[in-house]
């Protein structure tokens, strides 16, 4: 089992490569498959995985670099929630300057307590990464695709004057410190 780092290989030319980490697998192959149907222009490739750490044999085969890895984690499942929360002591703190964000399904089912979205908004805010909402619907899933190559545009480095770092920093997910009204 390894640490996965940002940097071990060249990009490639007009080349994005993205991970999706979810642990139940129904959002995620939609949302690969539509991510690669809408970049016509881009060669798109999509790793998924159902947990990280990356096996040590998989980690010599991982020929691509990964620009980008999203955890999408589904509210209406704990498992979901500590799966992602498990993974990311595999990733290098090189990640977290902009190649890591958090997508959350499921965040308007009326079941899911109020404590999980809470853990999901702290651990994207302590991590500084964007935290995106995403609906399991035919078109919630193309908006999501769209909203997720944006930015794998930029992590990959593929948006000029644009940096990964300055788009993680501008769209990264605040918690609201507690206000003292004295």
């Amino acid at each position: 089992m390894s640490v996965l780092t940002p940097f071990r290989t060249l990009p490639g030319l007009n080349e994005a490569t993205a991970m999706l980490v979810e642990c139940e697998e129904e959002f995620q192959q939609d949302l690969a498959v539509t991510m690669v149907d809408r970049s016509p222009h881009l060669c798109v490739n999509v790793r998924l995985l159902k947990k990280l750490p990356l096996h040590i044999k998989h980690e010599c085969d991982r020929t691509p670099r990964i620009d980008l890895v999203v955890f999408i984690i589904n509210l209406t499942s704990e498992l979901s929630c500590l799966s992602a929360e498990d993974s990311l002591k595999y990733l290098d703190p090189g990640y977290f300057l902009g190649k890591v964000c958090f997508m959350v399904t499921n965040a308007r089912n009326g079941s899911v307590p109020p404590e999980r979205l809470e853990k999901v908004r702290n651990m994207a805010a302590s991590h500084h990464c964007p935290l995106l909402y995403a609906e399991t619907t035919p078109g919630g899933i193309s908006n999501a695709a769209d909203r997720l190559l944006t930015i794998l545009k930029v992590a990959a480095g593929l948006v000029p004057m644009t940096t990964a770092l300055y788009l993680s920093h501008l769209s990264c997910c605040k918690v609201p410190s507690d206000i003292d009204p004295d």
